[in-house]
């Protein structure tokens, strides 16, 4: 415990140093190295022994990610990763391509699910990290227009993630007798799950109460619509955590990885995250395509 404890500060001041760095290039590099580590781990959980496909998938993945600091940037720089953003399609084609090309290389110790397990993760992955970013600049949308309301939603994404799990343990222990789902993750109970998603919808409110007060020009973000968003995604994150556990245990491990000394992996620290921002991002947007539509 005493481990885990003093790896969550870790994670903390790295957060924090995140946060700090939310509107420079440096975001979105860190995104990048998280997103590789992230794909590294789910290669090495499926046993993918194709050295050349795993490099490839390792690059195509942290392009997502840098390609956004276009947006910071001016010149050739910039030039090139908007190429990369407009036809992602294509490009994300001809890897397809040159994965399945070396897989018939080393067709001995690789298999088609292999190759697809590196092309999801690789593309999937990154994406989700993406959304962060898409977060960061929610005040692109016409519903949205203050850059506070970009760090608010991150938060609020990291609230719904990790405050759902840490609720709902403690919630689980006081108070736990029914199962959740015995056969993925056995310590898991629906009191725990209810208490996890109430106590985070309530940290939620408190959280734009603050907002509204003391960081917010206009509070243009209403209660219920986070009440709701916060219920909602909640749900997803311990969705996110068991599609987490159900992939370790087809693969028969306890972790994605040891780069968090009592937490595991990258992976581990950020799957029920994964689900969570792009569902998020999906929210805003379609509420900000509603709301353009009526008016």
């Amino acid at each position: 415990m005493k481990q885990r404890i003093l790896t969550g500060c870790v994670i903390a001041v790295f957060f924090v140093l995140m946060m700090l760095c939310l509107h420079t290039p440096v975001f979105a590099l860190l995104l990048a190295l998280l997103t590789v580590i992230s794909v590294y781990e789910i290669h090495k959980a499926a046993k993918i022994k194709n050295i050349p496909v795993t490099i490839l998938s390792l690059v195509v993945s942290a392009l997502t990610p840098i390609s956004y600091i276009g947006y910071e940037t001016t010149g050739t720089l910039s030039q090139i990763l908007l190429f990369f953003r407009e036809n992602a399609v294509i490009l994300y084609c001809f890897y397809i391509l040159i994965a399945l090309i070396l897989m018939l290389a080393r067709f001995q110790t690789t298999r088609f699910e292999h190759v697809a397990i590196s092309v999801f993760s690789a593309i999937a992955v990154p994406f989700a990290y993406s959304s962060l970013l898409f977060l960061r600049d929610i005040s692109n949308l016409p519903e949205y227009s203050q850059k506070s309301e970009g760090v608010f939603f991150i938060l609020f994404s990291f609230t719904c993630s990790w405050f759902t799990d840490i609720f709902a343990y403690f919630t689980g222990r006081a108070f736990g007798k029914h199962k959740l789902c015995p056969n993925i993750s056995p310590k898991k109970t629906v009191e725990g799950a209810v208490g996890g998603v109430v106590i985070t919808m309530l940290f939620n409110l408190l959280l734009l109460l603050v907002f509204r007060r003391y960081f917010f020009d206009v509070p243009v973000i209403p209660y219920w619509l986070i009440a709701v968003a916060s219920v909602v995604l909640s749900v997803i994150s311990m969705c996110g955590d068991l599609a987490a556990s159900t992939i370790k245990r087809n693969y028969g491990i306890k972790d994605f990885g040891k780069i968090l000394p009592g937490h595991g992996g990258i992976m581990d620290r950020f799957d029920s995250c994964l689900f969570v921002w792009p569902c998020l991002y999906a929210i805003l947007k379609l509420i900000s395509v509603i709301t353009e539509m009526i008016s």
